[in-house]
């Protein structure tokens, strides 16, 4: 057996070409490519859209398939446009917007300071990191930030921003958030300059037009989200489910969002797929289970096994309009910590303003308090792209082997990968084709698998490793004789014999919901 260095990839180098590599190897195109593409929109190819299949198929079955209190809705994009009036989509769906007037080019204020505040806490997380190493097991990290002058120094100019920066957002106040970004001197990273314009808000929804003529046609919206999809059905999912609170309603699905500054490939896109639940509770519950959810999410996120260190909890300085709560989990990118998934206690929000502006009731009666009430919401919304990103980013490796020569594999978990097996005939004759779609033919009722026979053995395990196929089934002249066949496991590269009959149960435990959940 070879053994395999991991060459140390980050940042700006790991994520282009994680970039490339989705391209070369059918995981992501820009769309429309042929003409030249279309900002922030990509294509999923034959192997992105089945790892994004299998993404979606992981969380639906873990929200719903385990949760018996937990039903799974599929609601229209187009909405009546009401809806979000009602949602403050209308009035309150804006970012900050900023112009460099050297650069020509286009900002979200708060991203801009969100990346500085950023940028000082590395500061002190490098710190602290040297002195934990220093320390050892005797190390009080809470200890050391509270007197370490530099740290410390560190983290009070942190706070001291992000408590500036929410108090601008608060009270609306761009003049303010301009002031900020000045006072900090913050620079455009395209030209190095800090002549920017004045701070505007930008209504985020695309709006089109519904009707048979110009004169008669309505506009309506691309919704932005799909939680209002659920919000308006939940007298129809309770009634007809016999739902008791607390009880959840899921929904995966398309959003449009016309960004002003999409970037970072699949990570901020102006189409989109979300991934939600939204879980109706008593008045005064709220908390308690917006800390279970917390707690849940983040068990399913470590469940893929992509690292513990990846992920932390960021609470929000800035609460939606909505919201009493809210937090996010997030994950360590090329190109640093962002939100993941979003969880927020929406209190009782969406159900009254969709009451009051439709004239109808969305109460539920509890029997076991005789009393009818609008219920609390806490909602768990995961970005389907970005979990897409982030399985892809943490599964790509360039290794170098014992031989001299290297590889690229993508060691994704085996219940995501697109393909869970290949089998390749030794050669083209000697009737090792047809055995090996015999075995093909046996396991592709359960398992994506695919037929490989071109090039040398080798070249076809590295194409393989490269797509992030587990394992790699191959059939030779021994198996015509004993019906064993030889299986190569893409971490390891370990090779062992098996019986055909051993290849099916081997591969569904590897893949098992249950191994990952339980």
């Amino acid at each position: 057996m070879s053994t395999n260095v991991t060459k140390t990839l980050s940042g700006e180098d790991l994520f282009k070409n994680v970039i490339s590599h989705a391209k070369e190897y059918g995981y992501i195109f820009p769309s429309s490519e042929i003409y030249d593409g279309l900002s922030a929109v990509y294509d999923y190819g034959q192997y992105g859209a089945e790892l994004k299949k299998n993404i979606r198929e992981y969380w639906w079955k873990s929200m719903v398939q385990m949760h018996e209190n937990i039903v799974g809705i599929d609601s229209a994009i187009f909405m009546h446009p009401t809806t979000w009036k009602a949602s403050g989509h209308v009035d309150a769906f804006n970012d900050p917007l900023i112009d460099n007037k050297d650069s020509k080019k286009r900002y979200r204020a708060d991203v801009l300071i969100e990346d500085h505040v950023s940028k000082i806490l590395a500061k002190a997380d490098k710190e602290i990191a040297k002195a934990r190493e220093r320390f050892g097991e005797a190390f009080d990290e809470n200890q050391y930030k509270a007197t370490n002058a530099r740290v410390k120094e560190y983290l009070d100019k942190a706070e001291e921003i992000n408590t500036r920066f929410k108090n601008a957002l608060e009270e609306n106040d761009l003049a303010e958030v301009k002031q900020i970004i000045e006072d900090l001197e913050i620079v455009c990273p395209v030209s190095g300059s800090k002549n920017w314009t004045d701070v505007r808000q930008f209504n985020l929804m695309f709006s089109t037009e519904m009707g048979s003529t110009a004169e008669g046609a309505s506009t309506i919206y691309l919704r932005p989200e799909t939680a209002q999809g659920i919000f308006v059905n939940f007298l129809n999912v309770q009634k007809t489910g016999r739902m008791k609170i607390p009880f959840g309603i899921a929904q995966t699905g398309k959003a449009f969002r016309n960004e002003i500054v999409a970037r970072q490939f699949i990570f901020r896109m102006r189409e989109f797929e979300q991934m939600e639940m939204q879980f109706f509770v008593r008045p005064g519950e709220e908390m308690t289970w917006y800390n279970h959810w917390k707690e849940t999410r983040m068990k399913w996120h470590l469940s893929l096994g992509l690292g513990k260190t990846k992920y932390r909890f960021h609470d929000h300085l800035k609460l939606a309009h909505y919201a009493n709560a809210a937090c996010d989990i997030e994950f360590e990118f090329p190109f640093g910590f962002k939100e993941l998934e979003g969880i927020h206690s929406r209190t009782d929000f969406d159900l009254k303003a969709h009451e009051q502006h439709s004239g109808k009731k969305l109460q539920y009666f509890d029997p076991e308090l005789n009393q009818s009430y609008v219920p609390y919401v806490v909602e768990t919304s995961v970005g389907l792209d970005r979990m897409f990103l982030a399985v892809m980013s943490s599964a790509y490796k360039e290794e170098q082997l014992e031989d001299g020569s290297s590889r690229v594999v993508l060691s994704f978990p085996p219940i995501l990968a697109p393909i869970k097996a290949a089998v390749m005939p030794l050669t083209k004759k000697d009737g090792l084709p047809e055995k090996a779609r015999e075995i093909l033919d046996n396991l592709k009722f359960e398992f994506n698998c695919q037929y490989d026979e071109k090039d040398a053995i080798g070249k076809r395990y590295r194409r393989q490793d490269a797509i992030g196929t587990p394992f790699c089934i191959t059939v030779d002249h021994q198996t015509l004789e004993d019906n064993t066949v030889t299986i190569r496991y893409r971490d390891t590269m370990i090779q062992e014999r098996i019986a055909i009959a051993l290849l099916r149960d081997l591969i569904a435990n590897e893949v098992s919901l249950r191994k990952l959940l339980s």
